[in-house]
């Protein structure tokens, strides 16, 4: 996205490509809050595929490095915005995308076909799978977010060394 913000080990891995300084990203880094390591256990009250996505999600977090205590109810909203958008599914599947408003015709006293809508359901899946989207994207848990994310791994590598390290060239980086 156009003028975002890295965050500043984004800028330190990179070699300091706002130019800010080495000494001062340093500085902000060291200031920065970090937040504990581990998920919490699953909340009693998710259920089915809500319980099943926590599990998958908070797995994968944990393999990236990025399960922090504080992001529970961030991956709270994402299971339960796909659990949301997996019934709504299931509803459409069942009754289709369209709803018929019928009628009495006065001539004939059949049934008619009046109108014809979307399913409300349609609507509340868009807006699961909206929130769904969202919530991942913040995680990393899609493709395009996890270009976005630099993740260290190595935890034993010195600050002086990684900043004082040159730039790879963009071209080699994939």
């Amino acid at each position: 996205m156009r003028g975002r913000r890295s965050p500043t080990a984004v800028q330190v891995a990179q070699g300091d490509p706002r130019k800010i300084g080495k000494r001062k990203l340093a500085e902000k880094l060291a200031s920065e809050p970090s937040a504990t390591r581990g998920l919490p256990d699953c909340p009693s009250y998710l259920n089915g595929r809500a319980r099943a996505a926590w599990g998958f999600w908070a797995a994968e977090l944990a393999d990236m490095n990025l399960d922090k205590r504080p992001d529970a109810m961030m991956l709270e909203g994402a299971c339960v915005a796909y659990a949301a958008a997996r019934e709504c599914e299931e509803l459409i599947a069942q009754q289709g995308r369209f709803i018929a408003k019928r009628a009495v015709d006065k001539k004939t006293g059949d049934l008619v076909v009046i109108d014809v809508k979307t399913h409300p359901a349609c609507v509340q899946a868009n807006v699961a799978w909206s929130l769904m989207r969202s919530f991942c994207g913040e995680f990393g848990l899609s493709p395009v977010s996890r270009t976005r994310l630099s993740v260290d791994t190595s935890e034993t590598e010195d600050l002086m060394e990684i900043l004082t390290r040159p730039r790879a060239s963009r071209a080699i980086v994939q």
